[in-house]
């Protein structure tokens, strides 16, 4: 098969398109013929500098594609069936093995590039607004990064929930287009001062909720931004690592949350949410922006275009 892969840590650049093993299911695993690929953040930090367990490495969470073998032991998924699938390796090519109980199983007409977004961005979306917080009509929610794949998702899905999302994202177009999906209110982090700005949206209360996937300096401004008795959910660092002052959060008897959505996927309660999320993308209930769309056979430049500011919603490759 074809795969993109890479022998050390850096830039795009350390990607090459090449000719490697067909993977080859073990007796718990499927293997599917990747129609999509989404490119996570996650895919992007492993590639910069997360240590290679093998070398050369194909890096990669989330396709979709059509089930083309199953080990002896699988029995809740046949040949032929479409899936949307995560792994912590192995989406940037033709083929992939994963975990069964990291598949879901497509309702019908839903488009491969769309599915293959949904998990990681609407699942981290989910679990932060309504498993670690309780999210409902009346909430306000402040969402870092509206324009991203979980920044996206988190605002329709706090919105359909009834909730006031303010959001952030570096360009006046970004934050126009997400008000068809539900944003409220929308804030230039580039032009603007985030936690002046909602205090002022928030009579000086601040927000219940904090949605941050993003980190980096912007992570303690956030903080003073959530209300006494409010919550932060930190779900990434692709700005970078956020320096806090834990004695905000004491002082303002605030929580903090993290998460890993990696190890909680084959979990019941997860695996049925997203099932139903795959049900609202189908129905158009829920929509998945896609920004642009690579061949894997470029890869590099897909990951280039992946780390730019100002795009508005995931970049995707086919096969």
């Amino acid at each position: 098969m074809k795969a993109a892969v890479y022998r050390e840590n850096g830039g795009p650049e350390v990607l090459s398109y090449e000719e490697v093993a067909d993977p080859v299911p073990g007796a718990d695993e499927v293997l599917i013929r990747v129609e999509a690929i989404s490119i996570e953040g996650g895919d992007l930090l492993s590639r910069q500098r997360l240590p290679l367990p093998h070398s050369p490495y194909i890096v990669g969470y989330s396709t979709a594609g059509t089930v083309i073998a199953v080990g002896e032991h699988v029995t809740d998924l046949r040949v032929g069936q479409r899936v949307s699938a995560f792994g912590e390796t192995g989406s940037h090519a033709e083929l992939r093995v994963v975990r069964p109980d990291h598949c879901w199983v497509l309702p019908d007409g839903l488009d491969a590039a769309a599915a293959a977004c949904v998990p990681v961005a609407f699942g981290t979306a989910y679990e932060a607004l309504f498993e670690q917080a309780a999210v409902t009509t009346g909430s306000t929610v402040l969402v870092q990064g509206v324009a991203g794949g979980v920044g996206f998702a988190a605002v329709q899905l706090a919105a359909k929930a009834g909730a006031r999302v303010i959001g952030t994202g570096s360009s006046r177009r970004q934050l126009d287009a997400l008000r068809r999906l539900g944003l409220h209110d929308g804030i230039d982090y580039t032009t603007e001062d985030v936690r002046r700005r909602v205090l002022d949206l928030t009579d000086g209360v601040g927000v219940d909720l904090v949605v941050d996937p993003v980190g980096g300096p912007m992570t303690q401004e956030l903080i003073l931004a959530t209300r006494e008795g409010g919550t932060i959910a930190f779900l990434g660092f692709s700005a970078g690592q956020p320096l806090i002052d834990p004695v905000t959060l004491v002082m303002g008897d605030r929580t903090m949350k993290g998460f890993m959505l990696s190890k909680i996927f084959h979990t019941p309660r997860v695996r049925a949410y997203l099932t139903d999320i795959f049900r609202r993308v189908a129905d158009g209930d829920l929509d998945v922006l896609v920004d642009r769309t690579f061949p894997l056979a470029d890869a590099a430049d897909a990951h280039r275009y992946a780390e730019q500011r100002g795009r508005l919603g995931r970049v995707v490759m086919t096969p």
